[in-house]
């Protein structure tokens, strides 16, 4: 593009400049880059340009001078160097008087003003600071820009700013003193962040700063001066914001307080920041600057930290378990800085702090265990020396978290392990679980219930991300190698790692690659000691063989072939033959059969002979690898299949080979076996039924535990299950039963006792308890057996491991609809103790536990295991209250009768019931109660549809307050209540359900119905009997549900509280003013509609609480809403009623509300001038004579009177008393004809001839008509000479005139007293 022409700038430019406010933001982007381009070329010419334009258009409109004044930014941006510095000075200039130009905050203009000014103070900083300086005077507050940009030049010029810092703090301190607006508390707040944040990046980089002798202390005593007021004063307000603002602004200039002075702050300014956490919903930058203030703690070695430490632990650990939402940007900046937080305390108290971590790292509860997660593995990539000495104490309690069963924390543990990975841990003993971890998530199934839950990890995206580290381990981690190889071949054969054969094989093959390529030695693998291998191997392969010859020609090559002295060689032929049941059962156990009968006992031969020993096999050794052929073959047969063939086929197999070497391969099995036929009988209707399963379950317990013989520690996994099925029958009808039923469970302790690793002999002093506990059960009586029952629970639940906990709830679940009450309500016994005892750690079992009780409520008829469900979910409740909550307000609305039993079982504590309440009106009071939806693309409008949330929250304060146990709860939260419950009601006005609901069950969970009867019940419930008899009189109830009449529901609902629950109403009111600045109008109409009823009752008076409501009714005069200005209107009139003694106090207020009312333009059902109207006459009759002066000497309500009296005389017109109104009011009119404000004049013209035709003179109408117009103007004395010749004929006016003029020679306004003396004399 060539140059342009001078003339052609001036003209392109200003028809730029003319289009800059253009409508299309699109186009103002375009017009700001063209006069950029123009600008580029000719600086100078472009910005005179754009200087004169403001200067000649002073009335621009402000979004027009903005783009005019970013232009200007963009060009001296981009052509410093070029812009002559005459020019510099005038922009500076012109910079300086747009951004103080007005003394209101206008954001927009001024930050575009002072953007001009930071663009130009990065070259000219002395030239800005002399004019912005100027500004900046001792003693006088200054524009809330000139410290804006004083903040935003220190940002863009560190080292020109810094020098100038010293004399700007030792301004501005004496300031910080006199500042009172929230507004000017922020920005004094930010600058002060600011500049210390650049005083510290100038301090850091000293070798390219232009005075290398500046120092920290230079700023030490103006920082602490600053400091002590922000933090002593300040970071108190109640504005969000400006918390957030000081305390940033603190972090930052902690790094430059003396270090005696924030030593000694420390114990106030550390829990101060902590508690910012819970009075902000905003994180991040309380945790930026935690993190500073700890840095700086650290930086200079304090003392005082150390008392701190636990406290800061806590609480960094509650941040670090809140969730990151990525399409919430602070929530994960929050989460990187409270990493940091740990990364600088791990520095100091190393010890402490894992000591910490890994505790919480016990905890099961899923947000609990992944944010520890989440530390552990910042602290290992992060921290590499400090942590190298915990890495076996870390490897050691990682484990717990592996057999985590949520998928959330999985993930988090493939990210430790991944970290762990990489700085050499999976080389240590005990890193082969972790990577068996990796591959067991590499085979998992796929995720066939897709969960509600969007940020649920599917099985799919674990898997996924498994497989992708196995493939990182393989390719990057170098140091694994040897680790992975050979072992990743030993799980190719086991069934359970089957989907994991692709990612293994790929990462295999790369690791044989690598070992090829290198020529390392290992890379041959001796396959003589890897027998067990190759034959799982074989097993894996017949599993998918059709040829049923070929499978057991293979079957007996490999029972043949095998070394039978080997021990893992007979396991490895074993677990192979076992995994080829699982496709061949028949085959496999006719083979087994043949060669138990076979002479292979004697003589072995075939191809796999090469892996025999020479020596002669012992045949006992044989017989173990056959015993251990048929456990195999039981594990992995079809289970449809293996109950017809385990007596005939494997048990009776296996007694044949039995002998005392061999049992223990089979004797769970058997027993097992056994147990499986007999279970069915154990709830049997039949008395002598039971008894039989009973005893023979005994029998087989024992002969189980005289067999048992334990070598090494393993885990008795089948104690649960039996526990569950045979505990219940404790307290069975049938005595027999009851005793049987303890001797089983003392054999199970024992057997639990042998499996811990106990000798034969052991005698354990609770498990003999259970002896005693027999002896009682001989008694019949119910209190007995249950109080037995309790002790017995508590000896199992000692004994029971906690991974058992939750297989025996379950089992006692089914309990619960035993056909024996009896065992049904011992169920519930056992299961509520266990739950009290060591319910804490189930918090990822909660949701499932209470569908369970939820699907067994369904079907229980016994009223006493109802009350023990109700007991269960409560003692969930104490346990695990947000998951209890979260669960259950999500179930379907509208609730069943079973889900709404378990919300009233949660009112029946007081305490618990006191935090849900808590819980659910804070929630209430956030949430969004509805949305607008498109109802059809036919029908235009939006409809209000309610939130899920909102609506199942109401319904269950509902519930949970029909029990009378939550009388306590209610009298303690009832202003709370009774305020959230009310907005809901508003909220709920015109709001309709969700179109899956719409159809099911309307009438029970229709929104409004819903909100009135949770009030209803909850002033029942807080026994405000006198409250309800009025309403239910008055049919208050059903007008609040019909959006028509609702409002008059309110004002009866408020009227019956103002007569009934006087003492309530101060609380309510607190808790109901928030609700009158919310954004939605439903709300807004309520709430105005109650306290505009409370003013008409003196108790507010007497309760001290008029004050507020009347500010509260001042403020929503202005509102947006219609509705809320009339009510508002309506309530100041009341105050006549209700507190007429303060009519005076407030007379100005009134007096301006009632004419802004009868003024409202906005108002086409005129509801809101007659409530004015009608407010005015019930205050006029209180005023007193010294506030009459208001009405005359107020132009406003002196307009709005005049206009009202016009209005008033088209409905009054044929009224005998509105003509003497008329008589009596004319001499006034006549009289405003001559007021000095000209708004006044012409209300008084249009009320004369408004009223004209009921003066009753036809000449007099005449000459209103013609010389009263509002915009025409009036020779007055001439008009009243005229207008007197007609009213001396008018006999009937004679008296009025006389009387008036007499009463307005009295009036407080001379200008009034002489125009009624000059109209004397015009009359007479």
């Amino acid at each position: 593009m060539g140059v342009i022409e001078e003339t052609d700038v001036e003209q392109v430019t200003l028809a730029l400049l003319d289009a800059a406010n253009d409508r299309d933001p699109v186009v103002q982007e375009q017009v700001r880059k063209s006069i950029l381009t123009l600008g580029n070329q000719q600086p100078d010419k472009v910005l005179s340009m754009c200087q004169d334009y403001l200067l000649k258009h002073p009335k621009l409109v402000v979004g027009h001078r903005v783009v005019v004044l970013q232009t200007i930014e963009l060009v001296v941006k981009s052509r410093i160097d070029d812009i002559s510095y005459p020019k510099i000075k005038s922009v500076i200039q012109l910079a300086s008087d747009e951004m103080t130009k007005s003394k209101e905050v206008v954001p927009e203009w001024q930050q575009a003003a002072s953007n001009i000014l930071v663009a130009v103070g990065n070259k000219y900083i002395n030239d800005i600071m002399e004019e912005i300086l100027g500004k900046f005077q001792p003693g006088v507050l200054p524009h809330f820009f000139v410290i804006q940009t004083l903040a935003n030049l220190s940002d863009s010029n560190v080292y020109g700013m810094v020098p100038f810092l010293s004399a700007i703090m030792g301004t501005m301190l004496p300031m910080l003193g006199m500042t009172k607006q929230d507004n000017m508390k922020w920005v004094f707040s930010s600058a002060l962040c600011r500049f210390s944040e650049s005083i510290l990046e100038y301090l850091a980089n000293l070798d390219k700063a232009p005075d290398p002798t500046v120092r920290k202390d230079t700023f030490s005593s103006e920082i602490y001066s600053a400091y002590d007021i922000l933090f002593n004063s300040w970071i108190q307000s109640r504005e969000s914001k400006l918390r957030l603002t000081v305390a940033e602004a603190l972090g930052s200039m902690s790094h430059l307080m003396a270090h005696d002075k924030l030593e000694e702050q420390l114990p106030k300014l550390l829990p101060t920041i902590l508690g910012l956490y819970k009075k902000n919903s905003e994180h991040y930058i309380i945790s930026k600057s935690l993190y500073q203030v700890l840095e700086a703690s650290v930086n200079m070695g304090s003392r005082v930290l150390e008392t701190q430490i636990d406290g800061l632990l806590v609480a960094l650990h509650q941040q670090i378990c809140s969730p990151m939402d990525f399409n919430n940007p602070p929530t994960v900046k929050n989460h990187n800085e409270v990493l940091r937080c740990f990364t600088i305390l791990a520095n100091t108290f190393t010890d402490r702090l894992m000591v910490f971590v890994l505790q919480r790292l016990e905890n099961s509860n899923e947000r609990n265990r992944m944010g520890s997660l989440a530390v552990l593995r910042h602290l290992i990539n992060s921290s590499t020396s400090i942590m190298e000495t915990k890495r076996l104490l870390i490897l050691a309690s990682i484990r717990q978290p592996l057999a985590d069963h949520s998928n959330k924390v999985k993930k988090r543990v493939v990210q430790v392990i991944s970290a762990m990975a990489h700085h050499g841990y999976l080389e240590l003993e005990g890193g082969d679980l972790l990577v068996r971890f990796i591959i067991q998530h590499c085979a998992l199934p796929d995720t066939y219930h897709r969960p509600p839950d969007p940020e649920e990890v599917t099985n799919e995206a674990l898997r996924s991300m498994c497989d992708n580290t196995l493939h990182l381990f393989t390719t990057t981690v170098g140091r694994l190698t040897d680790v992975l190889w050979p072992m990743l071949l030993c799980y190719l054969t086991p069934n359970q790692y089957a989907n994991a054969t692709t990612p293994l094989c790929k990462s295999l093959i790369l690791l044989a690659n690598k070992k090829q390529t290198a020529q390392e030695p290992n890379f041959i693998i001796d396959f003589n000691a890897q027998g067990s291998f190759l034959y799982r191997c074989i097993g894996v392969i017949l599993q998918q063989c059709y040829n049923k010859e070929l499978v057991r020609k293979q079957l007996q090559e490999m029972l043949i072939g095998t070394r039978h002295n080997d021990a893992i060689e007979r396991t490895g032929v074993a677990m192979g033959i076992g995994l080829c049941a699982s496709s061949h059962l028949d085959g496999t156990l006719e083979k087994l059969e043949e060669f138990g009968k076979s002479d292979a006992f004697r003589k072995a031969s075939g191809i796999f002979g090469l892996l025999k020993d020479k020596n002669d096999v012992d045949v006992e050794k044989m017989k173990s690898t056959l015993i251990l052929c048929y456990g195999y073959v039981a594990l992995h047969a079809p289970e449809d299949k293996l109950l017809t063939r385990i007596d005939s086929d494997i048990l009776h197999n296996i007694s044949k080979n039995f002998n005392t070497k061999v049992k223990q391969s089979v004797l769970f099995i058997e027993c097992f076996c056994t147990f499986q036929h007999i279970e069915s009988w154990l709830s049997s209707g039949q008395d002598h039924e039971r008894e039989r399963a009973v005893k023979t379950t005994a029998e087989l317990l024992q002969f189980y535990l005289d067999n048992l013989s334990v070598k090494n520690l393993v885990t008795f996994h089948n104690l649960a299950a039996l526990v569950g099925r045979l505990a219940p029958r404790c307290t069975d009808p049938n005595p027999e039963v009851r005793r049987a039923a303890i001797d089983c469970v003392y054999r199970l302790m024992y057997i639990q006792l042998r499996y811990e690793g106990f000798s034969l002999d052991y005698k354990d002093d609770s498990v003999e308890g259970l002896l005693d506990v027999r002896e009682k059960l001989s008694n019949p009586d119910h209190s007995v057996l249950y109080k037995t029952c309790s002790e017995l629970t508590k000896i199992i639940s000692k004994r029971l491991p906690q991974q058992q906990l939750s297989t025996l709830l379950f089992m006692l679940y089914d309990g619960l609809v035993d056909s024996q009450s009896n065992c049904s309500r011992a169920s519930s016994v056992i299961l509520n103790t266990l739950l009290k005892n060591r319910g804490a750690g189930l918090q990822d079992l909660v949701p499932e536990m209470l569908e369970v009780l939820h699907s067994r409520l369904q079907v229980i008829g016994e009223e006493q295991v109802k009350v023990a469900i109700g007991q269960s979910i409560l003692i969930l409740a104490t346990q695990h209250l947000q998951t209890v909550v979260n669960t259950l307000v999500a179930y379907p609305l509208p609730y069943d009768s079973w889900s709404c039993e378990m919300w009233i079982a949660l009112g029946a504590d007081s305490t618990l019931a006191l935090q849900i309440m808590e819980m659910m009106i804070e929630k209430l009071n956030v949430m969004v109660p509805f949305v607008d939806k498109k109802e059809s693309m036919l029908r235009p409008g939006l409809t209000k549809v309610t939130t899920s949330q909102p609506l199942a929250m109401t319904c269950a304060l509902r519930e949970m307050m029909l029990n009378g146990q939550s009388a306590e709860a209610v009298a303690h939260l009832f202003p709370k209540l009774f305020s959230a419950l009310l907005v809901r009601l508003g909220s709920s006005v015109g709001v309709q359900l969700p179109k899956d609901l719409n159809n099911i069950c309307v009438s029970l969970c229709c929104v409004l119905r819903v909100a009135v009867e949770a009030l209803r019940i909850l002033l029942g419930r807080a026994q405000l009997d006198a409250v309800v008899k009025p309403l239910d009189q008055d049919g208050a109830w059903d007008k609040m549900k019909d959006p028509q009449q609702h409002t008059t529901g309110v004002t009866l609902l408020s009227r019956a509280m103002a007569k009934h629950a006087g003492p309530r109403l101060p609380a309510i009111v607190e808790s109901l003013c928030p609700s009158l600045c919310n954004i939605y109008e439903c709300q807004r109409i309520t709430v105005t509609a109650f306290f505009s009823e409370l003013l008409n009752h003196h108790v507010v008076t007497e309760l001290m609480i008029l004050d507020m409501l009347m500010n509260n009714m001042m403020e929503r005069i202005t509102d947006t809403c219609g509705t809320v200005r009339m009510l508002a209107v309506r309530g100041l009139g009341n105050i006549a009623v209700g507190s007429p003694e303060k009519v005076n106090k407030y007379a100005k207020e009134l007096l301006a509300a009632m004419s802004s009312g009868m003024e409202e333009k906005d108002d086409p059902g005129k509801l809101i001038t007659l409530e004015a109207m009608s407010g005015m006459s019930k205050i006029l009759l209180y005023l007193d004579q010294k506030n009459v002066h208001l009405l005359v000497e107020n132009d406003e309500i002196r307009c709005a009177s005049i206009m009202l009296l016009g209005n008033l005389s088209k409905f009054g017109s044929g009224e005998p008393v509105f003509k003497d109104q008329i008589h009596n009011v004319l001499v006034s009119l006549l009289l405003h004809l001559s007021d000095p404000n000209p708004q006044v004049v012409k209300a008084c013209k249009y009320a004369m001839r408004i009223c004209a035709p009921v003066i009753g003179s036809e000449q007099i109408s005449a000459m209103f008509q013609k010389h009263l117009l509002e915009e025409k103007g009036l020779h007055y004395g001439e008009f009243i000479n005229d207008l007197t010749k007609y009213l001396v004929w008018s006999k009937s006016f004679l008296y009025y005139k006389n009387m008036r003029l007499v009463m307005l020679l009295q009036d407080p306004d001379p200008l009034v007293r002489v125009k009624a003396a000059e109209a004397m004399g015009h009359f007479h």
